[in-house]
């Protein structure tokens, strides 16, 4: 009978499992459309998230200052370097799709709500303001 019972909380269980496995496939490193940085997107709870871990040009023309995040609407964070920088926040995953996120872009300083869909070695990231049909979407590629 234990047996049973153990063996029917395990099928109970696949579901679930297979759920979250599904969930973590966006984990990892990518490298945007323009190949000009490489983002790591994280688990943090049920949330995912993506900060910057590699740009181009990670410098000043100085060749020593880093890159700062001169466009951002605020100005208490232009000072702020664009490595490291978190650019996705809030994504959590339905259904086949990482919704109700956001997207920072350092190259505007603007923040977009946004949703990511994930195609083979691709993510499909939309960045939109109020109805998804309005809006931009990118594809970055799975670095190796």
């Amino acid at each position: 009978m234990k047996n049973l019972l153990l063996a029917t909380m395990l099928l109970l269980m696949i579901p679930v499992y297979t759920k979250a496995q599904n969930a973590d496939a966006i984990v990892g490193f990518w490298l945007n459309e323009e190949k000009d940085a490489k983002i790591q997107i994280y688990r943090s709870g049920d949330e995912f998230s993506g900060k910057i871990v590699w740009i181009a040009n990670q410098f000043e023309a100085d060749g020593k200052t880093p890159r700062k995040d001169t466009r951002n609407t605020d100005p208490a964070l232009r000072n702020r370097s664009i490595l490291n920088m978190v650019i996705l926040t809030g994504f959590e995953y339905d259904d086949g799709e990482w919704e109700d996120g956001k997207i920072y872009d350092p190259k505007s300083g603007k923040t977009y709500s946004s949703k990511m869909k994930l195609k083979g070695n691709t993510l499909d990231i939309r960045g939109y303001v109020g109805v998804s049909m309005f809006g931009r979407t990118t594809t970055w590629t799975r670095a190796q």
